[in-house]
């Protein structure tokens, strides 16, 4: 950890991406305070879910930022936990990584939730244990407590053996409470079209496959494309690890459809014609998060770096829409059980768009991630691999 004035804590090289990265940081944050204000003086009425569509965008962001933090504690895991030399020298910035990016999806789903304290204080008065979402509560909490300890002992107190306990378990209680995410949706029974016992493993091989694209996107504007040596050699293996990974995504992503379609169960089936005709899955997912990236790696047989670097942002996009497709899929089909008397029914399938608010709050938590990885970068040495090694 270094001692740093204000002065050169907001020191910066003045060059096009820097200046692009800096004038988007601080218009997210902006977009972020004016969503949360509009929420705190208007309540959820600045949002546009509904008693037919009741999660929107900010659960799909939620989803998106803890995706990404399991998935770069899963990368950091490989030379951290396992001791796989080329990859103990990512170790630091990926937990700090983690660390940011679960931060910002609280920061999010606090703002969605309502009274995000009374949360907190009867999550543990009234533990419900057969709930996947007490569960996802509490896994995330312990996950994130264990990761901040694992990187304290990494980058400010370092102890390496302290480090690797911890980042032990917060792996364990990572891969826990993120498979315990796909649970949520998994298991809702009411809800055939997301209803599905793949779920917890899908979650895990997609957070895997977020932390790979996040790892390139780090190094690529860490070293501004001139890799060392040694970076080099660790990313063309992170490659090949993307390539197999996204091959099994592909494959899950097909059978998905087809088990759905299989049967020709009314709901599940019109759900998933019906969202397969949008083009966030077939651009977004499918093109966007799946194809370019898979493409590049395997024409390049994983050495083209700088290209998976560009094809990880195209690949980051495409777990956005995965991640909101997820969300707004699972809403689609209209619960038809609600009394007509009470309510009135939604048409053949739910139309849902985000509010002005939801888009600030949501994109916002990404300027917000984006100002503590620089803070971070300010405050720690995340080059240092020396603490890494045991």
């Amino acid at each position: 950890m270094q001692t740093i004035s204000l002065k050169k804590l907001f020191y910066f090289e003045k060059t096009p991406l820097n200046l692009v990265m800096a004038f988007t940081t601080v218009a997210l944050l902006a977009a972020f305070a004016a969503g949360a204000v509009a929420y705190i003086l208007h309540g959820h009425h600045v949002y546009n879910v509904t008693r037919q569509h009741p999660w929107g965008l900010l659960i799909a962001m939620y989803v998106f930022f803890v995706v990404s933090s399991t998935g770069l504690c899963i990368i950091s895991s490989i030379g951290h936990v396992f001791g796989i030399a080329e990859f103990q020298q990512i170790g630091k910035r990926a937990i700090a990584g983690a660390i940011i990016t679960i931060s910002s999806g609280f920061a999010v789903i606090g703002l969605e939730i309502g009274h995000p304290m009374t949360m907190l204080i009867y999550n543990v008065l009234t533990p419900g244990l057969t709930s996947a979402i007490w569960w996802m509560g509490t896994l995330y909490g312990l996950y994130l407590t264990f990761i901040c300890l694992e990187f304290f002992f990494l980058a400010i107190k370092v102890n390496h053996t302290f480090s690797k306990i911890f980042g032990i378990c917060g792996l364990l209680v990572g891969l826990a409470a993120h498979s315990n995410l796909g649970a949520v949706f998994g298991f809702l029974i009411s809800r055939p079209s997301a209803n599905g016992v793949f779920y917890p493993v899908y979650f895990i091989l997609s957070a895997m496959i977020t932390g790979c694209y996040l790892v390139f996107l780090m190094y690529g504007f860490r070293y501004k494309m001139n890799f060392p040596e040694k970076v080099s050699v660790m990313l063309v293996k992170l490659a090949k690890i993307l390539g197999m990974l996204l091959a099994v995504l592909i494959f899950f992503e097909a059978w998905k459809i087809i088990t759905a379609l299989y049967g020709d169960m009314p709901e599940r089936a019109e759900t998933i014609l019906h969202a397969t005709k949008s083009p966030t899955f077939w651009f977004g997912e499918l093109i966007l998060g799946m194809l370019i990236p898979f493409t590049i790696i395997l024409v390049s047989n994983a050495k083209a770096i700088k290209a998976t670097v560009y094809a990880s942002i195209s690949g980051m996009v495409g777990i956005f829409f995965m991640r909101y497709d997820l969300v707004h899929d699972t809403l689609l089909y209209p619960m038809t059980t609600l009394k007509r008397a009470e309510y009135q029914l939604a048409p053949t399938f739910v139309n849902y768009f985000p509010s002005a608010a939801e888009f600030a709050i949501g994109f916002g938590g990404i300027g917000l991630a984006l100002f503590m990885y620089y803070l971070a970068d300010k405050v720690f040495n995340l080059d240092d691999t020396e603490s890494a090694h045991h």
